[in-house]
């Protein structure tokens, strides 16, 4: 099999002439013919001035590229699409499919032995790896890695977990103009990721618990020289496994590191995100992401991880109290630990070695965790026949077992036009349903799940209140909300059938959504529904792709032709 700068040659119809016009060419940059016969690793640039959160990617490319160098490989750096959440329109989740198929097709068409892929914020590292998945050429995983925490009136702050606690507080009249400008900048005090466990900070834990990045990546702050030499070290190991084919993403990415990634999921009080995109990596090797395996391990995997939204610290507390490796050895059994990783050690060793840290309180042992269950719950019913998602251990105690009148919005717009109108028809008790925000329907399924609390309420003093939606919400967000209704609205899912006045009963122990109407009454409305007239699909470009291809929340939001059949 060919290697290095012989590998994907242009197809001009004569083999040495593309490789020697492929040299001549590269030549001009002034490489020497030692440097193009060693093996090349590809890495990712995904720097923009649009992402903050990939600020440090220069520095971490340059130490990489060091890294390969003295493990005697050429390293290549090539552009990739860079998606940051709060720069992208509608959402980046909408593009983080077109991110995949970018990264896979440079992947393919360039000529490398292996790759490292760099990303961090939310939608990029998914992305990258369901690339290399498809692909399946040798790859390290290097985050970005958190921000350093910032600090206000004596008080630690974290973006975005107390972003929004404190809009919230601007919304409700409690705090004036000038504090939430001062708030605002303060909450983002270096490049990096979100230093609470949102989405960011969940895939990147779930990553290195998979193997699929080195020990530590998941929580060294972005700023610290430890990311610098961590970026060098996965330069190394890429250089490695350019020299031997191994290990592929395939090897790594299986049903048990799957199971492992649901475990941490579940203990580090992860982003309900997660759920999603390890659908979608799991997809692309056609393997399951079992919801019902995810559910039975909520009830039996603690939170133990004292990181807001779930708990009170931050990523960079997590680090000092021994990151990952530390968590691995907390959870014990319940993780497979003979599970293999990309480093070539064993998640059983890497647990071993992992850094015992006196009088640290972030990572609990199992005797005395955050929370007795996991992060999240999968629910049923017929409001979500296919499966909806609730973060429990973010959740209000009181609200989760509730019955209460809905109050619907039609999409993301009905919604930000009504639930501040002081003529709104709102008590505290109410269910707050948000529908057509799913995969189709907004499109790209937009972090609109987290429905503020409507003015009048939240001036009244109510913090919480149960609400429903097809749409997603950040890891960073907090509340007794019942995500990723399962079909969404806009192909005819239960959740188009509602009205306000409803009663809708949410039963977490039981594991249920339900519309208390009765079966006649739902039929009726369905009928109805089905004799309207359907959406205009877009006209043109990635958006007619989009409508076209995309998958339901269940089956991680992916398209349906870059997903193989499943494996016997």
């Amino acid at each position: 099999m060919a290697k290095g700068l012989r590998k994907g040659l242009t197809s001009y119809g004569d083999a040495g002439f593309s490789l020697f016009l492929r040299k001549a060419f590269i030549k001009a940059m002034g490489y020497s013919d030692d440097a193009l016969e060693r093996p090349i690793v590809g890495i990712t640039n995904t720097y923009s001035d649009f992402n903050p959160c990939h600020g440090n990617v220069p520095a971490l490319i340059e130490a990489a590229k060091r890294g390969v160098m003295l493990a005697g490989a050429m390293p290549m750096v090539f552009p990739t699409i860079s998606i940051h959440e709060s720069f992208a329109h509608p959402t980046s989740m909408y593009l983080r499919n077109l991110m995949a198929m970018d990264t896979e097709e440079m992947l393919r068409a360039q000529p490398m032995d292996a790759a490292i892929v760099i990303g961090g914020c939310d939608k990029t590292l998914p992305a990258q790896i369901m690339a290399a998945a498809s692909v399946d050429l040798p790859t390290v995983v290097l985050p970005v890695g958190p921000m350093v925490v910032g600090h206000h009136k004596g008080e630690v702050l974290g973006a975005c977990t107390d972003c929004r606690r404190l809009w919230a507080a601007h919304r409700a009249g409690t705090m004036d103009e000038q504090e939430i400008a001062a708030v605002n900048a303060r909450l983002a005090p270096s490049v990096g990721t979100c230093m609470v466990m949102g989405t960011a900070s969940t895939m990147a834990a779930v990553i290195e618990a998979m193997g699929l990045a080195l020990p530590m990546s998941a929580t060294i702050p972005a700023p610290h020289a430890e990311r610098i030499r961590l970026a060098e070290a996965s330069g190394a190991l890429a250089a490695r496994m350019a020299a031997s084919g191994a290990p592929r993403p395939s090897d790594l990415i299986t049903a048990r590191s799957l199971r492992n990634a649901a475990v941490v999921l579940q203990a580090i009080g992860g982003s309900t995100n997660g759920v999603i995109h390890l659908a979608a990596i799991a997809g692309r090797l056609g393997l399951p992401f079992d919801l019902g395996m995810l559910d039975a391990l909520g009830r039996e995997v603690p939170v133990l991880v004292d990181l807001k939204p779930s708990g009170a610290h931050y990523m960079e507390h997590f680090h000092h109290a021994g990151g990952v490796p530390r968590l691995l050895a907390r959870l014990g059994d319940l993780i497979d630990l003979d599970t293999p990783t990309v480093s070539g050690a064993s998640l059983r060793e890497i647990a071993a070695s992992a850094e015992d840290v006196p009088g640290q309180d972030v990572i609990r042992p199992r005797g005395n965790p955050i929370k007795p269950q996991g992060s999240m719950a999968v629910l049923h019913g017929n409001l979500a026949p296919g499966g909806a998602i609730i973060k429990q251990a973010a959740a209000s105690p009181a609200l989760t077992q509730h019955t209460g009148r809905a109050v619907v919005f039609e999409n993301v717009e009905d919604m930000a036009r009504r639930i501040d109108d002081p003529a709104l028809d709102v008590a505290a008790d109410d269910v707050l349903v948000l529908r057509n925000t799913g995969p189709r329907g907004a499109p790209g399924m937009p972090e609109a799940g987290y429905l503020p609390i409507p003015l009048k309420l939240a001036r009244a003093g109510v913090k919480d209140m149960v609400r429903v939606s097809d749409a997603r919400m950040s890891g960073t967000a907090f509340g007794t909300i019942v995500l990723h209704i399962t079909p969404e609205a806009a192909v005819g899912g239960p959740l188009a059938l509602v009205e306000t006045g409803d009663a809708i009963r949410l039963d977490l122990a039981g594991r249920r959504i339900d519309l208390l109407i009765d079966e006649a009454e739902l039929a009726r409305r369905a009928a109805a529904l089905a004799a309207r007239p359907q959406a205009t699909a877009p006209a043109r470009g990635y958006a007619r792709l989009f409508d076209a291809a995309v998958l339901q929340a269940d089956l991680g939001c992916d398209f349906d032709f870059l997903v193989p059949p499943p494996r016997d």
